[in-house]
């Protein structure tokens, strides 16, 4: 009989090579052979082959990078995350090995007569050790265990994502903080030359020299430039302790490398293959395994309607005595048992509708994330190339500027005009030169957005010597 047991239980661990369900298949998408609106051919060299710390060049802005990183609450946390869902697989694979558990007890107790032929009460002691284990013969089991993998893997690849999101959004408001720097010191600079101006004129109206127009006219000039230092100054603050946060440290001032005209621009790369992004993103990869894991789940919906077929076990001992519990008296027992529904009012039947939709829900959101990715890629492509020509236009405006300012004070000196005109000329040059700036910065957050949108390197570590 012992070896009727045996020879089922192999027959049963052989034919359970195969599981029930959709084995997962990646769905097709329509990749084209371009990004819309670039303009070359697509190449398989792309801008993110690049590790971000060689994008990038300013020191500060890597020292900052680095520390969010490794300290932000963001990356913490999802890296958090990734340890609940790989605990959350271990789960998941105790299933595939036998359960092995132990009870005791203790009952004091009197038996009839012809169980118990002195009629007394007596102790009774048990200890058993206890194993059970499903026969995985339609594959639930492992369909739980590829449903956690890929839950484990898709939480791995949103801690990816988190760190391309993080990275660039440091990087993005260090470029905001630079501008705000340039648009302080352009205010100062401006406020500066306001105040001599009305100086010069407050003296001249008291010597007689000058009226009161002129006077005015340049407080006026002096007041609307001044009021602007308090609010760059509160903007600076803000954007601190934004990047702080990013960083995952109290408020403090936040160091600068580069100023925002000193900032490179890295040489024109090619954006790479559009197919290479399904592979590339990390949010693509992780709906890839949100897919698989939902494919899985029908699987799991799919076995439910099968029995559970198990083999349980039981060794130990019984006594009356508890220095005779491990003694000659001993239990055992070997046993399988089979469970399955007959009915259930439909449960299941839907249970498993409700693995199909969720599975097409994913296979949905996986391509809706694919047409996002072309469209974020080529928004950024786009941004890259017409915010070159805007700042370009930009420049060509503050020197333009810059000459009327020049050309108004020659006048002014020679006689053949009044100061309005060089007042008027500085207030022109003053929005000018803040436009630049903002030109430069938005020029330095369209690389950003086009090393988010292809996918980044900021897994990669820097080399340090």
């Amino acid at each position: 009989m012992t070896r009727r047991a045996v020879c089922l239980v192999l027959s049963l661990v052989l034919v359970t090579g195969c599981a029930v369900g959709p084995d997962y298949k990646r769905p097709e998408v329509t990749t084209p052979d371009r990004f819309y609106g670039q303009a070359a051919a697509s190449e398989a060299k792309s801008l993110t082959d690049l590790p971000w710390f060689e994008v990038f060049g300013d020191p500060a802005l890597k020292s900052l990078i680095e520390e969010a990183l490794a300290n932000g609450y963001d990356a913490k946390i999802a890296a958090a995350r990734v340890e609940e869902a790989r605990a959350r697989y271990g789960i998941a694979r105790a299933d595939f090995y036998p359960q092995v558990g132990y009870d005791g007890g203790y009952r004091y107790e009197r038996l009839p007569q012809s169980v118990n032929s002195s009629g007394n009460a007596e102790n009774r002691y048990t200890a058993n050790i206890n194993v059970s284990w499903e026969i995985d013969i339609w594959g639930r089991v492992r369909r739980l265990s590829e449903s956690a993998l890929a839950s484990y893997l898709a939480t791995d690849e949103a801690r990816q994502g988190v760190l391309l999101s993080l990275a660039s959004d440091v990087a993005q408001a260090y470029f905001e903080l630079l501008d705000l720097d340039a648009e302080l010191e352009i205010a100062n600079r401006t406020t500066a030359s306001f105040q001599d101006t009305y100086d010069l004129f407050k003296r001249k109206l008291e010597g007689g020299a000058a009226s009161a127009l002129e006077t005015s006219r340049a407080e006026a000039a002096l007041a609307s430039t001044a009021a602007s230092i308090p609010d760059i100054e509160r903007q600076i603050v803000a954007k601190e302790n934004q990047i702080n946060l990013l960083l995952g440290r109290p408020p403090q001032p936040v160091p600068r490398g580069l100023a925002l005209t000193e900032q490179p621009l890295v040489p024109e790369v090619p954006a790479g293959l559009p197919s290479a992004l399904l592979e590339r993103r990390p949010d693509i990869r992780q709906s890839e395994q949100e897919m698989r894991a939902a494919n899985a789940g029908v699987g799991v919906a799919t076995a439910n309607f099968f029995p559970v077929i198990s083999l349980t076990g039981l060794f130990g001992g019984t006594s009356t005595e508890l220095s005779d519990l491990f003694g000659a008296d001993k239990v055992w027992s070997i046993g399988a048992g089979l469970l399955g529904p007959i009915f259930q009012g439909g449960r299941l039947k839907r249970s498993k509708e409700v693995a199909v939709a969720q599975w097409e829900q994913t296979k949905l959101a996986y391509e809706q994330a694919v047409t996002a990715a072309f469209g974020d890629v080529s928004s950024a492509l786009s941004a890259r190339e017409k915010l070159a020509l805007v700042k370009a236009q930009d420049q060509r405006a503050v020197s333009a500027y810059q000459e009327a300012v020049r050309l108004a004070n020659v006048r002014y000196m020679s006689g053949f005009s009044s100061y309005f005109e060089v007042i008027d000329a500085q207030l022109q040059m003053f929005p000018a030169e803040n436009a630049l700036a903002r030109a430069r910065r938005d020029e330095l957050i369209s690389i950003v957005s086009l090393y988010k949108a292809l996918g980044g390197g900021w897994q990669t570590e820097p080399q340090h010597p």
